[in-house]
């Protein structure tokens, strides 16, 4: 098919898309994609414990999971970013700063990976968890967004309740383990670069509070709401969800796996928003300066070829590990072979994973995206 005729008026009438009540997109979509997707957080691990079962060495296992998640939904995720940023000439015209100042990050981790890799790992994770986090508030706010109703529930202190929870979710046992010394991810100890102040107890002690108070203040706003009969069930289930498997999820052994469930859950909440953004700024017109393979993909009724065309660049990925694999291995000959697999691995993904993060906190102030491209 033409792309004249994917963008004629009958085909495009026919796959017109927008949100529906107090859905980001429906139903269904919400559901399956948003909540119901929380499935995928306990595959990583389980798949895990299988290689670990079937005696596969426990290092390998859990590097071959990395690898997996990398290479189904992680590394997709994070390139599909560029295509509302970096190759979206319209986009680059109007932030040039933002893209020309993304050139640091690649000489920032190139330099850890070779110099300080438990450093890497240790800045990596917390911005990590500042970037999912992130994410679920922006996803609460486009369900504000989508509430049209008065009352208290799109209230600021409605809204401050419910991101004080989200921010601090992830925390207390994070804390605990840290003041216990045993915050380790894969074969690095991140508490050798954490600084001491924050393994003393006390850490832990106020993380647990405020996360506390925040669940207690968030526990009777949703009783107000519901007993008023104003309560936004698809927000509020999305976050009860997203606390449960948030705080929960450091109290595992092997972090490291651990944590690449809830990058499994959160990387393909990304993908479906993103190419449901992507599909409605087509239908608005508003693609005229993005890549014509992306306004092609962007055009189809399906969001496959958006996403294997995601998939395709992490060819850059995979070539940058290789190489840095057997630099690793000429310019310390003394790192086991993990090592270098961590090396090569976190080298070849943070340099783009941290360029996502980086453009993605700019994407996720803009909560008028869904309303914006849905009325254009």
């Amino acid at each position: 098919m033409s792309v004249t005729a994917l963008n004629s008026p009958a085909l495009r009438t026919e796959e017109q898309v927008k949100p529906e009540g107090l859905w980001l997109r429906n139903r269904n979509w919400d559901t399956l994609y948003m909540t119901l997707s929380v499935l995928l957080v306990p595959m990583p691990y389980l798949f895990y414990l299988l290689g670990v079962k079937l005696g596969v060495e426990s290092d390998i296992a859990r590097n071959g999971v990395n690898l997996a998640v990398a290479l189904l939904v992680g590394g997709p995720h994070m390139y599909a970013t560029f295509m509302r940023t970096a190759l979206d000439g319209n986009f680059v015209k109007r932030y040039p700063m933002l893209i020309r100042s993304s050139i640091i990050i690649p000489i920032v981790v190139v330099s850890l990976a070779f110099l300080n890799l438990t450093l890497l790992l240790t800045v990596f994770f917390f911005w990590a968890s500042i970037h999912v986090l992130h994410q679920v508030t922006y996803v609460v706010e486009l369900y504000y967004k989508r509430d049209k109703r008065k009352g208290s529930a799109v209230s600021l202190q409605a809204r401050a309740i419910d991101y004080a929870l989200i921010l601090t979710c992830l925390f207390p046992i994070a804390a605990l383990k840290i003041s216990q010394g045993s915050f380790v991810i894969g074969v690095n100890d991140l508490a050798n670069a954490i600084p001491t102040f924050f393994q003393a107890s006390w850490f832990f002690y106020t993380m647990t509070a405020i996360f506390l108070v925040a669940l207690g203040a968030f526990a009777v706003k949703t009783y107000q709401e519901w007993r008023g009969g104003y309560i936004h069930w698809p927000k509020t289930v999305f976050i009860i969800i997203t606390v449960i498997v948030a705080s929960t999820m450091p109290a595992l052994e092997n972090l490291d796996t651990a944590f690449q469930g809830l990058n499994t859950w959160h990387s393909f909440q990304y993908l479906a928003l993103t190419f449901y953004l992507i599909k409605l700024r087509e239908q608005a017109g508003h693609l005229q300066g993005a890549m014509p393979t992306v306004r092609k993909f962007a055009a189809d009724r399906s969001s496959w070829r958006l996403y294997l065309f995601s998939a395709s660049m992490l060819g850059g990925s995979l070539i940058l590990g290789v190489v840095v694999w057997f630099v690793v291995g000429l310019v310390d000959p003394t790192r086991s072979s993990n090592a270098r697999f961590d090396t090569a691995y976190y080298t070849a993904i943070l340099c783009f994973l941290w360029i996502h993060y980086y453009h993605d906190h700019f994407l996720f102030t803009d909560f008028e995206a869904i309303e914006r491209e849905a009325v254009a």
